[in-house]
């Protein structure tokens, strides 16, 4: 059986409906392992199979890369600036916290009155940001400001816990009562000085990579709106790309922080397992990791300082080796001159060609400044998205298992996904997970002879969407692969990726260029990202959302 590249609209609902059949849901899971890659798991050989993992410990190649110190400067702000060119403001009194937040109310309510809407919050907390901008502008003006990110707006997925906020992670089936306490990724941002303005919209519970969720009043990408703008994190993605804020918090199971900021044109970093904690945040499991968006490296590796750090409320933290507070900040000086970057040809040819030249220029700017590149394989690599989709799959249906047997209204796409892969054998699943494995110490053995990998982020630029399907949901398979294709490698292995805007397709949308790092060393990964920046190769586009919403 085969299905038309998009289902929507009564064909999609009448799907929904046979999916809940054990016929359907047979004959859909069937489709799934052909179209998603997940049945060539089946054909590779039990010699490249590991053990089945205990554990989800990042495994190193070696030990995290000492660079010599460049000191070379920071990269110029980027067209909206980033949370230090606002501290540098309220330091010489240029401008207020209370104006910059108020500012930034007044820009997203603008976005969301655009039609289609391009605005990235869902749930406001104006009163108490207000309340918190007035106290901060008080502290800059008697010289006893808190932290880095003093006075500086942010926004959080809603997955993650915000105080007085509802965490309902994409859906109307969770809990809508407000949170009584932060989750401790954005406590550590408040503490720090961070103002919370609200949290951005996402798909429902993070389970489609594209941007859309009827459950949602969700933004259009922001270069073009008849395309999306990704996901899961879409409303963060693009609250950064239009300019509401300098970077916000996101959440990554199989590419749900850089899909957005590659499809969006910012800066993104999935940061390596158990170095952010997850406390707060409302998706378990193996995969999912909180990280931020930004308009800049430098506030990437902002948030990486004050977010990391054990946690005991998060056990998997206390995996992180001990660094030296401010590395992730001196890497963005590093430059790249000897860097040795790995560049598997196999995985780059998988890319539409717009994207993959726009990578290929990026990494031979790099190679100019000094940088290596290495040709090399990884037989197991082609098969990382179809092992994350059956993990991520599972784990989700697994912790929403009992919504799924008493019927929950779930959107038609992600009903489809979790009948289908109720048929989905345990044999297969355990398959997949030694493969995960074996995956893992192939990249360790790789990260021997190179200091990071480079892909693609994405195989296309966003795809393109009809009102229709917008606002009652597709499937798209061929999409949904599009998006995740390069990005479960990260996720499976818990290796930090970033990505970086290189440049635009012919149609003017952004391209990423996604740059995977060994275990524990996210410091390289933002020193390349931060030459590409320095160099001018990689940097936020204004887009045009952004001059329809001033």
């Amino acid at each position: 059986m085969a299905f038309p590249p998009r289902v929507s609209g009564r064909p999609l609902q009448a799907l929904a409906k046979f999916a809940r059949t054990g016929a359907g849901a047979s004959l859909l899971y069937g489709v799934s392992r052909r179209d998603m890659g997940i049945g060539a798991l089946a054909k590779v050989p039990e010699s490249l199979l590991g053990e089945l993992a205990m554990d989800t410990r990042p495994v190193a190649g070696r030990a995290p890369r000492e660079a010599p110190p460049a000191n070379l400067a920071v990269p110029p702000p980027p067209w909206s600036g980033t949370s230090a060119t606002l501290t540098a403001a309220y330091r010489s009194h240029a401008k207020t916290p209370i104006e910059v937040v108020e500012s930034a109310l007044i820009k997203a309510r603008a976005l969301a009155a655009q039609k289609p809407s391009c605005g990235p919050i869902l749930d406001e907390r104006a009163d108490r940001a207000r309340a918190e901008a007035a106290a901060s502008t008080e502290r800059w003006r008697n010289g006893s400001a808190r932290g880095l990110f003093d006075g500086v707006p942010i926004l959080v997925k809603e997955q993650t816990a915000v105080e007085g906020l509802p965490r309902r992670a994409g859906s109307d089936l969770t809990d809508a009562d407000p949170a009584v306490r932060d989750a401790t990724c954005v406590a550590r941002l408040r503490a720090a000085g961070a103002i919370v303005l609200g949290t951005t919209m996402m798909t429902e519970f993070g389970m489609t990579p594209l941007g859309y969720n009827p459950k949602r009043k969700m933004p259009r990408n922001p270069h073009a709106s008849g395309h999306l703008a990704g996901g899961s994190s879409t409303g963060s993605g693009v609250a950064v790309a239009t300019g509401v804020v300098p970077f916000a918090v996101g959440g990554d199971g199989g590419g749900s922080i850089r899909i957005p900021s590659s499809l969006c044109g910012v800066f993104g970093i999935k940061p390596t397992w158990g170095r952010v904690s997850v406390a707060g945040d409302f998706f378990g499991g193996t995969v999912a990791h909180l990280g931020p968006l930004a308009s800049s490296t430098l506030d990437l590796a902002r948030f990486l300082e004050i977010t990391s750090g054990f946690d005991p409320l998060d056990t998997q933290t206390a995996l992180a080796p001990p660094r030296v507070e401010g590395s992730f900040a001196a890497a963005i000086g590093r430059g790249v001159k000897g860097l040795r970057i790995g560049v598997v040809a196999s995985e780059w040819t998988e890319a539409e060609d717009a994207v993959a030249t726009a990578g290929r220029a990026a990494l031979q700017a790099l190679v100019k400044e000094g940088a290596v590149l290495v040709d090399m394989k990884l037989e197991l690599a082609r098969y990382a998205a179809a092992i994350g989709y059956l993990t991520i799959t599972l784990e989700g249906l697994g912790s929403q298992l009992d919504m799924y047997e008493s019927a929950a209204p779930f959107n038609p796409d992600l009903m489809i996904t979790y009948a289908a892969v109720t048929k989905a054998p345990a044999t297969e699943y355990v398959r997949a997970q030694r493969m995960r494995s074996a995956l893992r110490q192939e990249l360790a053995r790789a990260f021997r002879d190179i200091d990071v990998l480079a892909l693609p982020t994405t195989a296309t630029t966003a795809p393109a969407v009809t009102d229709a399907q917008f606002e009652g949901g597709f499937l798209d398979a061929l999409a949904t692969d599009a998006m995740c294709r390069f990005n479960f490698l990260g996720n499976l292995t818990g290796l930090p990726a970033l990505s970086a805007p290189v440049g635009t397709d012919a149609h003017d949308l952004p391209i990423g260029l996604q740059i995977v790092g060994d275990a524990w060393d996210e410091a390289t990964t933002l020193a390349v990202g931060a030459h590409l920046e320095r160099m001018g190769v990689a940097t936020p586009k204004k887009p045009r959302a952004a001059d329809e919403g001033a």
